[in-house]
């Protein structure tokens, strides 16, 4: 029997991760998909570019994932780059001076596999170990619902110390998150926890990629290619129109028809698209409750070796996250020719304004209290990207706004890590909300089916606890 999805059209209008994951499920659902991106590369939030400046390529931002992202591991298994993630079970937190703690697995079972690695963490006292401890058991028990309460006011309010806000929950979260604690609902801090340090070992591994960013999302390229689809570079939309049974996309090049489309897009973008009449104006009112996030990364080469740890987290200064990008590159320096560090600053709001070389003068003098052979190094390369709008702020109470992929017109559906998904502003979230959006499209047309992948299970004593 014929789905009555084979051989439909659609529009996917973005191809970032969002767009990318719906338009290679419906490829694969046996639509022809044609996707629209304005830029000469996909990826969206998490691409690469040939920095002008220094002649190399760069990533808008050094991206991360968990093991707990099962939807995105599965799309990088459709896309066949799974073996190009590095995965790392241990986390090294330095402290100014270089002190270093690690976290990691052992052979306890959840949620007590950190726990011997975590009771020696000198980044931490005692008193601060016990409050943490509470914390986790007041998290257990039903995920809440989103609320007016911000996380920070739930930390105070259940006996969180300062140095275990700075050194724990402010480093966890603001990099998750990107966002300050104050801002951050209850609920998805509740779910950073819960899924990426309670639930399992596998669930909190950390993958990084060891490709440009570009590079790994263009194999989905060929995917919709291999399926009898398209996806057009430098195209812009600059409209979407309902006709009856069908969705007129306006582009660059002049105006498409297609059964369906899916507008994949950043929110601020969203509004200005669709069709202009009452139910736009709804969704306009809904989308001026979010606001972006911005997340600064500094790129370094230096003339050594700076330090064999290929990842760190960096306490109580502006920099957070130090990533050696030569260790993680097939192609990278070895160690007599120089390295190539990243550094990131999540919610990086105090550093929006600040110069390129007063950015550079704050990372470089913050970087050596950490690894003082920098103040011997030479800088032979630097670059400073200011990812304006990097996610949405994941604000307390901000669930209500967020749309659904089905929408009140009848072809039309929404994709993006803003949209109803369940999940803060991830890639994780970006790839689920492709994927409900195929759900939804798929629904409507008549012939229903999954592409959502389930959560990791609880493994140990998690699975009698959540």
């Amino acid at each position: 029997m014929t789905s009555p999805l084979q051989n439909k059209t659609v529009a996917v209008i973005g191809g970032g991760l969002a767009g990318l994951a719906a338009g290679c499920a419906l490829a694969q659902a046996g639509l022809r998909v044609t996707v629209l991106e304005r830029r000469p590369y996909v990826g969206g939030r998490a691409s690469s570019y040939e920095h002008p400046g220094t002649g190399e390529t760069l990533d808008n931002c050094q991206h991360v994932l968990l093991g707990c992202c099962t939807n995105l591991v599965h799309f990088y298994d459709q896309l066949g780059v799974s073996g190009r993630i590095r995965w790392f079970d241990e986390l090294t937190f330095m402290e100014p001076g270089g002190r270093q703690s690690k976290i990691k697995p052992s052979f306890l079972p959840a949620p007590l596999h950190s726990f011997p690695w975590f009771l020696a963490a000198d980044m931490l006292s005692l008193r601060d170990k016990f409050a943490i401890a509470r914390a986790f058991v007041a998290m257990t028990g039903t995920l809440p619902a989103d609320s007016a309460e911000n996380f920070q006011d739930w930390l105070l309010r259940h006996g969180q110390t300062p140095r275990s806000i700075e050194h724990f929950w402010k480093v966890v979260l603001v990099s998750a998150l990107n966002e300050d604690l104050d801002r951050i609902s209850v609920r998805y801090a509740f779910q950073v926890f819960r899924e990426s340090f309670l639930k399992s070992a596998a669930a909190g591994r950390m993958g990084v990629p060891g490709i440009h960013l570009s590079d790994l999302y263009s194999a989905a390229i060929g995917y919709i290619q291999d399926r009898g689809g398209q996806v057009l570079l430098r195209s812009s939309v600059t409209a979407i129109h309902q006709r009856p049974n069908r969705v007129a996309a306006v582009t660059n090049t002049g105006e498409q028809e297609f059964d369906f489309a899916v507008l994949a897009v950043p929110f601020q973008n969203a509004g200005t698209l669709l069709p202009q009449d009452t139910q736009a104006d709804s969704l306009k009112q809904k989308l001026e409750h979010f606001g972006p996030s911005p997340i600064t990364g500094i790129h370094l080469w230096f003339d050594r070796e700076i330090t064999p740890l290929p990842h760190a987290v960096l306490l109580d200064r502006t920099i957070q996250w130090m990533f050696q990008k030569s260790s993680f590159f097939e192609n990278g320096r070895k160690a007599e020719q120089g390295s190539y560090l990243e550094l990131v600053v999540s919610a990086s709001k105090s550093l929006v304004q600040k110069s390129r070389e007063e950015v550079l003068d704050l990372a470089l003098r913050e970087l050596a209290e950490f690894f003082p052979i920098v103040k011997e190094a030479k800088v032979v390369k630097a670059a400073v990207i200011k990812e304006v709008y990097a996610t949405y702020s994941v604000l307390p109470g901000l669930d209500s706004y967020r749309p659904e992929a089905k929408t009140a017109w009848p072809n039309i559906f929404l994709a993006g890590d803003w949209t109803a998904t369940d999940w803060p502003a991830t890639m994780e979230g970006a790839v689920r909300s492709g994927y409900l959006a195929a759900e939804a499209l798929a629904e409507a047309a008549g012939d229903p089916r999954k592409f959502l992948t389930p959560d990791l299970s609880a493994q140990g004593l998690m699975r009698w606890i959540l």
